[in-house]
């Protein structure tokens, strides 16, 4: 079966065709939610993401007015509502307890896999936005370059300085042992002041 032109799609469905809308939900369902599975920590809170995403998409398609790709316009949907989901849910889990955190994350019964990608979701969380944004889209979503640039509506220059700052903080923040008294010495992420 081929796949429907995307494109003709929105631009048929954003004029009020309800087959259309319906269809392009059910076309882009699975990469939405393949993208935000790559930006959020756990399986519901993509669904959750997901979903928001989709209905984003749905009420605001009949304002969508074609100045960039209806591909771009749906990954920066996706990329706020996974960043505000991520948000949302950091803020739920840091209320918890600490001994019941440490108890959940025990070496013994956590893959070093799933504990990386928790560390370095909490470390993005650390960057400021477009920096953050930036460096996700290109590490964990696989956009170009060029995609990122027309997504964050910016020079294609600025988007490679902000991953190449975004990395260079995930790379030092990701070695810390935070055992090692040298390792306070970190000044904190860029873009943001210390308190």
């Amino acid at each position: 079966m081929q796949r429907p032109d995307l494109e003709s799609l929105a631009r048929i469905a954003s004029g009020g065709d309800i087959a259309a809308l319906n269809v392009l939900l059910v076309t882009v369902r699975p990469e939405v939610l393949r993208l935000c599975t790559r930006m959020v920590a756990n399986r519901e809170d993509a669904e959750e993401a997901c979903q928001d995403t989709l209905l984003a998409m749905a009420l605001g398609l009949p304002g969508f007015q074609g100045r960039s790709a209806f591909r771009t316009w749906l990954y920066r949907l996706a990329a706020n509502r996974a960043r505000s989901t991520y948000r949302r849910s950091s803020s739920r889990e840091s209320t918890a307890s600490v001994d019941v955190l440490s108890g959940i994350a025990d070496d013994r019964r956590t893959s070093v896999v799933a504990m990386t990608r928790l560390d370095l979701l909490d470390a993005i969380g650390e960057l400021k936005a477009e920096l953050a944004e930036a460096v996700a889209l290109r590490d964990l979503v696989g956009l170009s370059y060029g995609e990122i640039a027309v997504l964050q509506q910016m020079p294609e220059g600025t988007v490679k300085s902000r991953i190449h700052k975004a990395r260079l903080y995930l790379r030092k923040r990701l070695r810390l042992d935070p055992a090692d008294p040298d390792a306070v010495a970190d000044r904190g992420p860029p873009g943001r002041r210390a308190h």
